[in-house]
């Protein structure tokens, strides 16, 4: 029995959706399942929630061809200082000692998603299936094949390939009982946009405080992006403020280095935790995003290590489609496993030691973190190799993330 698609991919937010584009350079029938009908966004506003792009996120939405529609309504980040509160040491690092225009980029998501959506019908081997949510999922050895619930009426796909871009509760992985690794952090990250008395001249601040990380990031029309980290008891005071006891609060934390706090917008909160599957492919299955990773967000590495699955599964993919080679074979999703393991790896340790070192009140460790910020400063490949690691340009890059269309090179073998 022939199957509906190729590759079926399961979730259709921003890692899902920039996996399909990506796909449009392959001869690959593609579907595209999301729960919820695209287009049914609300007009940009004041508390339209942010992003923090990578440079090499930059690269890889270069490489699929999405840059341009959205390069025009986000603010670079051209340095990012990183302190902790109560001590002396300082990391700063800056763009121009990286030899590029900007460090990473900070996007409201609501641009990302326009910017999908309006690709979406150029895409001529796309088809999306909205809205729709799935029911059940069973493996074969030659496909996989999904129930779907689309609005009501129960229609079941079969794919060579499925995809779960599902994200952190993700009902496939759930569902073919892959088991995960998880660790509470017992804190909240609480979000919002502010505004400052003084310019924020397109810098990020890191600050770590003794709950958790404080980040504000350089937004469009003078605005912050604030992601401030709570503990249960203190994210359920902080809720309870007016905004005046809040941006006072906020003040006491962050310090006076953009001036005063002038305005707040609508907060929201959301619990904070590591998550790694512990499988990431299965035969005709492979998760991605979320659904495989879910990250603190210290460092704002979570979207960035998504759009990297994007890359190196589309390179492989692209590659099997020149080559004939069957899209969910273990073989080839073996390799999508051993290229990414690394990077996953990595940044999943990088950001719990961050966590853990920086809440830590012990005072000889909170001295050694600030001698530490200063060595980092001082010390070229140090700071290089933060710099670096923050950009997401480390390790074996595929097409994409060097800002290369998928046909930039010959094929490579993928069997």
């Amino acid at each position: 029995m022939q199957a509906d698609y190729d590759i079926l991919i399961v979730g259709g937010g921003m890692v899902g959706g920039s996996l399909a584009v990506a796909l449009g350079e392959t001869g690959f029938s593609v579907g595209l399942v999301e729960a919820h009908p695209y287009g049914s966004g609300s007009e940009p506003a004041y508390d339209d929630r942010s992003i923090a792009l990578a440079y090499g996120s930059r690269r890889i939405f270069e490489g699929i061809g999405l840059w341009q529609g959205m390069a025009d309504e986000l603010t670079p980040i051209q340095e990012i200082h990183v302190s902790d509160r109560g001590h002396l040491g300082v990391t700063r690092l800056d763009c121009k000692e990286e030899g590029v225009e900007a460090l990473g980029y900070v996007v409201e998501s609501r641009i990302i998603g326009r910017v999908l959506n309006e690709r979406f019908s150029q895409v001529a081997n796309l088809e999306l299936i909205s809205p729709a949510k799935l029911e059940d999922i069973s493996i074969t050895r030659d496909a996989g094949t999904v129930e779907l619930n689309c609005a009501g009426t129960l229609k079941t796909v079969r794919a060579r390939l499925i995809v779960a871009a599902d994200g952190t509760m993700s009902a496939i992985r759930d569902k073919l009982g892959i088991e995960v690794q998880r660790k509470d952090y017992g804190q909240s990250a609480l979000i919002a946009n502010v505004s400052t008395e003084r310019p924020h001249e397109f810098v990020a601040y890191e600050r770590f405080t003794d709950s958790g990380p404080l980040a504000l990031l350089p937004m469009s029309h003078g605005r912050c992006s604030l992601v401030w980290t709570h503990n249960q008891e203190e994210l359920a005071r902080t809720e309870a403020m007016d905004d005046e006891v809040f941006l006072n609060a906020l003040q006491e934390r962050f310090g006076y280095r953009l001036g005063r706090f002038t305005r707040v917008g609508q907060r929201a909160s959301y619990p904070l935790g590591l998550l790694r599957a512990k499988e990431d492919i299965r035969s005709r299955v492979v998760l991605i995003g979320n659904a495989s990773h879910t990250l603190h967000p210290v460092a704002g590495q979570g979207f960035n290590l998504g759009l990297r699955d994007v890359a190196v599964l589309a390179d492989l993919l692209f590659d099997a489609d020149q080559q004939g080679v069957d899209p969910g074979s273990l073989e080839l999703l073996g390799q999508y496993t051993n290229w990414r393991k690394g990077d996953l790896d990595r940044v999943s340790e990088y950001t719990d030691i961050l966590v853990r070192l920086f809440t830590n009140p012990w005072p000889p460790l909170a001295h050694a973190r600030s001698g530490g910020l200063m060595a980092v400063d001082v010390i070229t490949p140090l700071k290089r190799l933060l710099a670096r690691q923050n950009m997401g340009r480390t390790g074996h890059m595929p097409r994409l993330a060097r800002g290369l269309p998928l046909q930039a090179y010959p094929k490579r073998n993928v069997q």
